[in-house]
């Protein structure tokens, strides 16, 4: 490596050995197999993020009177009060001669269904079935605001598909999902520069690249051979997921899928820019602390704040799916850190495009600040000789 190769040349010499060290190694194999420990963490993931979501009601408009829907309104109460009883779906008042469907179109306040003339031939139109729960929850109210002894009445069910609660739910699903794997992936991988840099520290690999180029340099090309370490990775897990996914699955199933608001073709897109952007931002940040480690004993140690800021994160993201634009959604999409998770999310609930390019351009932004402070961090506490062998913690402690 000579001093005549400019800053990308070297950077890509530097990739390319870290890439073919890691990958043409005996361990790699159990790189492959590493994921399946966390599918387990996620699936138990899965199964509590669905019991929290399934605390989000859904709406139910009702066309009717205003004394009729506070009859229903007061039965609603009354059932939801009875130990083990509950969920039943948040009521919206709309005035007799409504649209349904212009209801069930509705953006602004989203509807799964329309209860129309509850007291008087009652229907009820939208992505409900006719022996589902929420049909049975109508019934049990309209019995509940009717007359004592009052039967069960039936109901005309008319199923609409489209309708704004559902296609929100289905997309929050979609946004949720997104969100894991992302997080998943990036918590998985990004773990392995912090290691890999103590070792050839260690080894005084370091000090030798960088005295032949700059500091950047040498963190910018070891973040793309990890990177290009982890999407080998994640081609491998993708096409055995798919491959079982096709042999496993139903077809019908795979169709029915909830799709995003962008489509398919530009979130799977969205996906892996989000994906890169989030292990770079993550191992960038990951460099300069593993910069200040001199033994694997102080990783380990590093390695616990890490991964709960990680998840601290993306808490943060997850919980700005149901209000993207609220203070905490504007907040998660503006952070470096957190925004591959926020915007992953939106992608799957707003249809807009140009918040996703100014995104990609405020995390790389970041991403050169973030890999130029931590050069500037490694070569002042590093390179300098005025650390010796220890941290700038152990320092601070021993001038206090």
């Amino acid at each position: 490596m000579t001093r005549s190769m400019n800053r990308f040349q070297a950077a890509f010499v530097i990739a390319r050995r870290d890439y073919a060290a890691t990958v043409l190694s005996r361990t790699f194999l159990f790189f492959l197999l590493g994921p399946l420990f966390p599918l387990a963490i996620a699936g138990l993931f899965a199964g509590i993020g669905a019991n929290v979501g399934s605390r989000e009601l859904p709406q139910l408009a009702v066309i009717a009177a205003p004394a009729d829907f506070a009859r229903l309104a007061s039965a609603r109460e009354q059932l939801e009060g009875i130990p083990g009883v509950g969920g039943f779906p948040q009521l919206v008042p709309a005035a007799p001669g409504t649209d349904p469907r212009a209801l069930l179109a509705a953006r602004d306040r989203p509807v799964v269904a329309v209860l129309v003339r509850p007291f008087d031939n009652p229907r009820l139109i939208g992505a409900v079935e006719r022996n589902g729960s929420m049909s049975g929850q109508v019934r049990l109210m309209i019995a509940r605001a009717s007359p004592a002894a009052a039967p069960l009445p039936d109901i005309a069910v008319e199923r609409v598909a489209g309708a704004s609660g559902a296609v929100e739910s289905a997309r929050a699903t979609t946004a949720r999902a997104g969100q894991a794997l992302l997080f998943f992936l990036t918590l998985l991988l990004s773990g392995m520069l912090l290691s890999q840099f103590i070792e050839e520290k260690s080894n005084k690999v370091i000090e030798i690249l960088a005295a032949a180029v700059p500091v950047e340099t040498v963190f910018l090309g070891k973040l793309f051979a990890m990177m290009t370490v982890s999407l080998t990775g994640i081609a491998v897990w993708t096409s055995s997921g798919l491959a079982a996914a096709l042999l496993l699955v139903p077809s019908e199933r795979l169709m029915s899928l909830p799709a995003p608001a962008v489509g398919w073709p530009f979130f799977l897109f969205l996906g892996c820019a989000y994906f890169a952007m989030s292990y770079l931002l993550t191992g960038a940040a990951f460099l300069g602390i593993g910069a200040q480690a001199n033994s694997a004993r102080e990783v380990q140690t590093l390695s616990m704040p890490v991964t709960m800021s990680q998840v601290a994160l993306f808490a943060i993201a997850s919980a700005a799916v149901t209000n993207p634009y609220g203070a905490s959604g504007l907040f998660a999409a503006a952070f470096p850190l957190s925004s591959p998770y926020a915007m992953m999310a939106r992608a799957a609930m707003d249809p807009a495009i140009l918040p996703h390019l100014a995104a990609l351009a405020w995390q790389m932004l970041w991403l050169a600040l973030i890999l130029k402070l931590a050069a500037a961090w490694f070569r002042r506490s590093v390179l300098s000789g005025k650390s010796g062998r220890k941290g700038w913690w152990k320092r601070k402690a021993a001038k206090a």
